[in-house]
């Protein structure tokens, strides 16, 4: 997941634009992009899209990024896009382990009304300072939790840190790839606000790169050929992909769908990054 595009929920004319687009995973937005009066028609147009032809047909991760737990939009959330074309759920606010467990049992509450068969994975927003000492806790609490994010503004702003101070940056990115190495997770490089700083977004995602992130938020599509430049995978990455591509049809082939790599679990997500990690590799 080099790029993970951002797509507000509340926008679904595009929708297919960003299909089409280079990003590795979409992120579709139920929470700050949309306004509490268009909630329920972001919720009903994200789950159509999702439920889409094309949207199965695609390598691409599909994200859903829901309102926090204890929230009032929280639970209408899940009940509309805990479903099958949801490989990962974005989960904000979240500071402790005891919160992860709770927001857990209401997504496996709305899988099984559902009826979704394959566990939905969670990737956990890191945005508070409580959230960031709580981190490596927060990434082990539960096995769907597949990766953190961080979030620099949110961290930030609150607390008169500098955003444009490279070595806060650091520290920052620093401390939530050592959370996640912990745990056992990948790490996800946040947002770069300034959509016409190219510069500054490299050299971020270069930092975070060197870091052992897998990749980076970005706002808008002209980010996303800066994410995957900076991300692009090695050598060994990509040997790593096809064998996990290659045990995946082994594994169909017996009916399971969960199976093993380089002694680690590989489920839907990692396979669809190791299909879409080879294939940008066959085009480029």
């Amino acid at each position: 997941m080099r790029s993970k595009l951002f797509v507000p929920g509340a926008r679904p004319e595009l929708f297919d634009k960003a299909l089409a687009g280079a990003a590795d995973a979409l992120s579709f937005d139920l929470e700050d992009a949309v306004a509490p009066e268009r909630k329920a028609a972001a919720r009903v147009a994200v789950a159509a899209f999702l439920a889409s032809s094309a949207a199965a047909a695609s390598s691409k991760l599909m994200i859903v990024r829901v309102n926090a737990p204890g929230s009032e939009h929280f639970a209408a959330d899940l009940a509309a896009v805990a479903r099958e074309g949801t490989d990962l759920i974005n989960l904000p606010k979240i500071e402790s382990a005891a919160a992860l467990h709770e927001a857990v049992a209401a997504l496996e509450r709305a899988e099984t009304r559902n009826g979704v068969a394959r566990p939905i994975g969670l990737l956990v927003n890191i945005e508070t300072p409580r959230a960031l000492l709580a981190a490596a806790a927060i990434a082990g609490a539960h096995p769907r939790v597949a990766g953190l994010q961080l979030g620099l503004a949110d961290l930030f702003e609150a607390q008169g840190i500098a955003r444009d101070d490279r070595a806060n940056v650091h520290a920052a990115l620093f401390a939530v790839r050592m959370a996640a190495a912990q745990a056992g997770v990948f790490a996800l490089d946040g947002a770069y606000a300034d959509l016409h700083d190219e510069a500054g977004y490299f050299d971020e995602a270069l930092v975070a790169k060197r870091l052992g992130f897998l990749g980076k938020t970005c706002l808008h599509p002209r980010q996303v050929g800066l994410a995957n430049r900076a991300f692009a995978a090695s050598a060994d990455e990509l040997a790593r992909a096809r064998r996990i591509v290659s045990a995946a049809e082994t594994a169909a082939d017996g009916g399971r769908g969960v199976f093993v790599v380089d002694g680690r679990m590989i489920d839907r997500p990692f396979l669809k990054r190791a299909q879409a990690l080879l294939a940008t590799a066959e085009r480029t």
